[in-house]
């Protein structure tokens, strides 16, 4: 029987790539693709796919909350986290939160396929870069932020709200929210007086 395969993730070069490197597997069935959160637990509703490929990063909703999520309502869905990030962080939250595997988004056919195989028979699956990163904490003792994340991160240690950041870098809140939690998993810091504290103490700012 083929391994129903769906993929969530809000950019469409990936989710064609990942597509095409999958298509001509006999045993995989491709149900398609939602690139938000809303539309992905839409779809599950109607038809549970055996794997779910997951954006840690959606526009609508934290993929890690959304792993949580499906697990607790559709626990027979593997999840297969699918990020660009490559921090300890942020892996350990989506495997805390019932993700199967984590792949990273340069993951080429043959990780896709071994990390399938690997989460139907109800083994855990890292691709090697994620796998590196869990076995060498001193890889993540300072996390990897972006040019943008060390603006934000700035203008936070200043005092200035979502809004006034916002405007300042001529981006939208959503984008400065979204920011803002992607550097409180980096950090893991419970708010953001100890981002600020920690992004300080790492000579970051």
């Amino acid at each position: 029987m083929a391994i129903k395969v769906f993929i969530t993730d809000d950019h469409y070069m990936i989710i064609e790539g990942i597509r095409s490197l999958l298509q001509d597997e006999k045993n995989i069935e491709w149900l398609g693709h939602a690139m938000t959160a809303d539309s992905c637990l839409a779809f599950i509703k109607n038809q549970q796919p055996d794997i779910l490929f997951l954006d840690v990063n959606l526009p609508d909703k934290s993929g890690i909350d959304l792993c949580k999520e499906i697990k607790t309502h559709y626990p027979d869905i593997q999840i297969i986290a699918l990020s660009s990030f490559n921090q300890q962080s942020f892996i350990k939250k989506m495997m805390d939160n019932g993700a199967s595997g984590y792949v990273i988004k340069n993951a080429s056919r043959d990780e896709l396929i071994k990390a399938i195989d690997a989460v139907i028979k109800g083994d855990l699956f890292l691709s090697h870069e994620a796998a590196l990163i869990m076995h060498n904490s001193e890889l993540t003792k300072i996390p990897i932020i972006t040019r943008r994340e060390k603006e934000v991160i700035l203008l936070i240690s200043k005092g200035l709200t979502n809004n006034e950041i916002a405007e300042k870098l001529f981006i939208s809140t959503t984008t400065v929210d979204t920011h803002r939690k992607n550097l409180l998993i980096k950090f893991e810091a419970k708010n953001t007086a100890a981002l600020v504290r920690m992004a300080f103490e790492m000579s970051l700012i």
